[in-house]
């Protein structure tokens, strides 16, 4: 819990604080009936990932901030990671061996770090320690060899960047200067990413070496479909909907409208999709009260 906006009573003997609980319950977007219902027993998570093989999910529990992996059905829970670490956007490998995430650094002007876990447990262990820049975002390539990354938002000089696991080589993906939230396709095909103000989404393509303007909006939180042909995200600029994006023809359609829906998360919002890519948010189910404290003056 907790405490905020301290008020004394006109007494002086007491004071007033709005105590507040922080918690939230996973739902699941049914697009048949339009409704939402509790997925994963409504656990408090949020950046929900599955394993390639939909067996297994990984999540950060909300707002306390672990990493736990379970069988979609919530058994067989293990909890990755402890206090103070707290991750972000964990990305099971194709193998299901490993989690990959980030974690902004505590500190003045330390960049944020990729970390790797083993899925079955495991100290963490820092992927790139001499690397000052910020690192943020990573997902991995279809075939597991690869890891690709970004910076900051509205950065001109951040750029998204690949990891080549076996050697540790790190290279620039081409044109990608002050784009960032890169995401590998399942197909291996493409890169998509944000510009640096989220008002433009992109795809890179691989083969031919050419970024595309897929659509403009007000966007946050990419997801690719599972079979590589769409893109999922939250689009603000006209209301609040999930949204997908074609990657052939461009066309934007609209899934979900989540104006009405009391989300909440860490950055007050993070959309994920199940294996048969239905729509997860987290919705808000915390509370607030005002508390009286006996004011006690020595």
């Amino acid at each position: 819990m907790t405490l905020s906006s301290p008020l004394p009573s006109r007494d002086g003997k007491k004071l007033f604080v709005i105590g507040r609980t922080f918690r939230g319950e996973v739902m699941r977007y049914d697009a048949k009936t339009t409704s939402f219902t509790a997925f994963l027993n409504g656990v408090s998570a949020e950046y929900l990932n599955f394993s390639k093989d939909g067996q297994w999910v990984a999540y950060v529990s909300y707002p306390d901030g672990a990493l736990w992996r379970s069988k979609i059905d919530g058994s067989e829970r293990l909890r990755l990671t402890y206090s103070p670490t707290y991750p972000l956007l964990p990305r099971w490998s194709p193998d299901g061996k490993n989690i990959i995430f980030f974690e902004f650094a505590t500190g003045p002007s330390k960049p944020a770090r990729i970390y790797e876990v083993a899925s079955d447990g495991g100290s963490p262990r820092e992927l790139l320690p001499g690397d000052n820049s910020q690192q943020l975002d990573p997902t991995w390539s279809p075939d597991g060899s690869k890891i690709v990354f970004g910076g900051e938002s509205n950065n001109p000089s951040s750029a998204i960047r690949i990891l080549d696991i076996a050697s540790g080589k790190l290279s620039d993906l081409a044109g990608s200067q002050g784009l960032y939230s890169p995401r590998w396709s399942p197909d291996g095909r493409y890169i998509s990413a944000f510009s640096g103000d989220s008002k433009t989404l992109l795809v890179f393509d691989l083969q031919s070496q050419k970024w595309t303007n897929l659509a403009s909006g007000s966007f946050s939180w990419i997801n690719w479909s599972h079979d590589g042909q769409f893109l999922y995200l939250l689009d603000f600029s006209s209301g609040s909907w999930v949204v997908r994006v074609r990657v052939a023809d461009r066309s934007v359609e609209k899934i979900a409208n989540v104006a009405e829906f009391s989300a909440t998360g860490r950055y007050g919002a993070a959309l994920a999709l199940t294996p048969d890519d239905q729509v997860l948010l987290l919705r808000d189910t915390g509370t607030q009260d005002v508390y009286s404290v006996d004011w006690v003056v020595k």
